[in-house]
């Protein structure tokens, strides 16, 4: 039986920002000082998106856009999306809001920004985190050695357009 809940994806807020930290500090091993919550706001806050089931914030994902040097002829940069976290209350896993938050930000890293591309690092022993981001066309492309804290490897993950 599918659970399902009401929620809605939304540009986050200022305001949101100190939730959004708390959120990232009790779901996710990898966390961050406010200072940068807010330079992703300021710099990329319309790939910046949290879920609220009534007033409630129960998932967000926050991105940002780097550059890639190409070496080519001419030579270039494209911009790129990094999808920096995203995370749902485990509660609510399971009712297609980390789809929706992710496909949020991937609609407007790729309409608002213009990045060629969107990729994305996740730990080699998150097997659901993979399958998850798999099902959004999303694949492997490199690992790197020690990439966490902890010593594990990650996978880099990369959505094409």
């Amino acid at each position: 039986m599918s659970r399902s809940v009401e929620y809605r994806i939304e540009r986050v807020r200022y305001e949101d920002l100190g939730v959004v930290k708390a959120l990232n500090e009790m779901l996710l091993p990898e966390n961050y000082p406010f200072y940068f919550y807010e330079t992703l706001y300021r710099d990329y806050g319309d790939a910046f998106y949290v879920a609220r089931v009534g007033g409630e914030i129960v998932g967000y994902v926050m991105c940002r856009v780097e550059k890639e040097f190409r070496l080519e002829i001419p030579f270039r940069f494209d911009k790129v999306g990094h999808i920096v976290s995203i995370a749902v209350k485990p509660e609510y896993r399971g009712m297609g809001i980390g789809r929706s938050l992710m496909e949020a930000a991937i609609k407007s890293l790729r309409e608002r920004y213009g990045v060629k591309y969107v990729y994305l690092e996740v730990r080699v022993s998150n097997t659901g985190a993979i399958r998850f981001y798999e099902r959004l066309g999303f694949r492997i492309v490199k690992r790197v050695g020690g990439y966490y804290r902890d010593g594990e490897d990650a996978y880099i993950m990369r959505l094409d357009f």
